[in-house]
């Protein structure tokens, strides 16, 4: 006979000021073998009266909960860094604040998953945050994406004048030089002019050079890699 292998589950203590999440962690944890839930809290006080009591490997916190005593926010990442930096933060927020949450990853957050995304996602990244992997939810990475993407394109439109932008879309988007002369009311030599004139600011080679820029920047669509 075989020795069956005990599965040492994960001590988790999880924070959130809506019940309903706590709830539906505790769902969820309850179904899986390898996760105990250790200790809750509804705002970051007691939370981290919880860490100084509690035993855990992970932490799963919403980011915002007011009228914890010990701050809330980015200052809940910055507070559990410093006082247990070997133990993994996982955030579960609702937040879609860029700026926020490109803070939180410089902060040192071993995973952020969105409240949008499915629950069971959590699991894969208190996994992950435990293997010393950073871990971002699909819902966070489509928000970074995103905004990457729009400063891109924002630079795009500070280097070209609004007319060489029209020209460089279009011609991306397929249409030829006449083409876009006849939409546009303009001359084939006033189009070619303002193509070259483009191409020449962002430093593009060739047509290729054009394509692919043009799909990086978000100026005409395309499948995108998150």
């Amino acid at each position: 006979m075989t020795e069956i292998d005990t599965v040492v589950p994960i001590k988790t203590i999880i924070a959130d000021d809506h019940p309903l999440v706590l709830l539906a962690i505790e769902n969820l944890v309850a179904s899986l073998p390898d996760m105990q839930i250790v200790g809750r809290a509804i705002d970051s006080a007691e939370l981290f009266n919880k860490l100084s009591q509690l035993e855990c490997d992970v932490v799963v916190t919403d980011l915002f909960m007011p009228g914890g005593a010990q701050g809330d926010g980015l200052e809940i990442i910055r507070l559990f860094k410093v006082r247990y930096p070997n133990l993994a933060l996982v955030i579960l927020t609702m937040s879609t604040d860029v700026d926020v949450l490109r803070e939180a990853i410089a902060l040192g957050a071993d995973a952020i998953l969105s409240k949008r995304d499915r629950i069971d996602l959590m699991h894969v990244a208190v996994v992950t945050a435990l293997a010393r992997e950073f871990y971002l939810g699909p819902t966070i990475r489509t928000l970074l994406a995103d905004a990457r993407l729009a400063q891109r394109l924002e630079c795009v439109r500070q280097l070209l004048s609004k007319r060489e932008l029209q020209v460089l879309t279009h011609y991306a988007s397929g249409l030829g030089i006449t083409e876009i002369a006849r939409q546009t009311g303009r001359s084939v030599k006033t189009i070619s002019a303002q193509k070259c004139a483009a191409m020449k600011k962002l430093a593009l080679q060739s047509d290729v050079d054009l394509y692919r820029f043009a799909l990086e920047h978000g100026l005409v669509a395309g499948e995108r890699s998150s």
